[in-house]
């Protein structure tokens, strides 16, 4: 009939569609917490972290005692030095690694990329107590280079961005050699451009991680001036004065102020960057 409508079997109904969007809401909720009481216990004097009146004081005096407790000038560039260096790194190499292995035949071409497939399957704590005897060994310990050095190549990069380029049609590829371009000028006018939703989300992914990055800059950094911003957060919280909550969920806030700001800012940026890279 022209007129029938056919149902989703997969789609929750009636009380399924109600108990559903209740579970989502309570997870929301108990996710949400965390941060709403960090805000409250921010903006409010110290007196007020577990009093949750409504006339309660604001202030600004608790990031005022922050910034001037710890260096987080320093720890603020040491962490964007850090993401930007491991960003244009991953870009780089998994570029001209997924480029080739999307497009030329080589020896031993399929057995490389099941090793990088490999490592997909290894995780980075495993790995930390040889990466610190070779970077001891290099001498370059405490250091920004040291902790970027065992991320400036990512295996889950390299596949993403393989699968990307093999979707590119060899009639692009083709034209572009007809018309003189080199390799490296077909590849990054040719395939680059057209994977940019892939390069945003991968880059947002990337960007949100080593950021938050906490047990390996911990292990090899000893000064500030090579701390980054986790690090530095949690010498800033373990100090021998005793636990001033107020001043540490300002410090906390401020840590992850830029990451909250570009999700606000940017959100639907972000959300069809991921689709696009899904649907690819």
């Amino acid at each position: 009939m022209s007129g029938e409508v056919r149902l989703d079997p997969y789609e929750p109904r009636g009380a399924g569609r109600v108990l559903e969007s209740t579970a989502a809401a309570v997870l929301a909720i108990l996710w949400v917490l965390p941060l709403l009481y960090a805000v409250w216990t921010a903006f409010h004097p110290a007196e007020f972290s577990a009093r949750f009146t409504p006339d309660a004081p604001l202030t600004l005096e608790n990031f005022e005692r922050a910034w001037v407790a710890a260096p987080f000038a320093r720890y603020f560039l040491n962490s964007f030095l850090l993401v930007t260096l491991i960003l244009v790194s991953q870009f780089t190499l998994c570029t001209l690694a997924a480029y080739a292995f999307a497009r030329y035949d080589f020896p031993g071409r399929d057995l490389a990329f099941m090793l990088v497939l490999v490592q997909l399957m290894i995780m980075p704590d495993v790995l930390i107590v040889e990466n610190y005897r070779t970077l001891s060994w290099l001498g370059i310990l405490d250091s920004i280079p040291a902790i970027a050095l065992p991320y400036v190549a990512s295996a889950f990069g390299i596949f993403l961005l393989r699968q990307t380029f093999k979707t590119v049609p060899r009639e692009l590829d083709d034209a572009a050699r007809v018309e003189g371009a080199s390799a490296l000028q077909v590849l990054f006018k040719v395939y680059v451009p057209l994977a940019r939703p892939v390069y945003i989300a991968y880059g947002l992914v990337s960007v949100s991680y080593h950021w938050n990055n906490f047990l390996w800059p911990l292990i090899v950094t000893n000064s500030v001036e090579s701390r980054p911003l986790t690090v530095g957060l949690q010498v800033f919280s373990s100090g021998d004065q005793g636990i001033d909550w107020s001043v540490i969920c300002a410090a906390t806030l401020m840590t992850s102020a830029p990451l909250l700001l570009a999700f606000l800012l940017f959100q639907r940026q972000f959300v069809q960057s991921f689709m696009r890279a899904g649907i690819r």
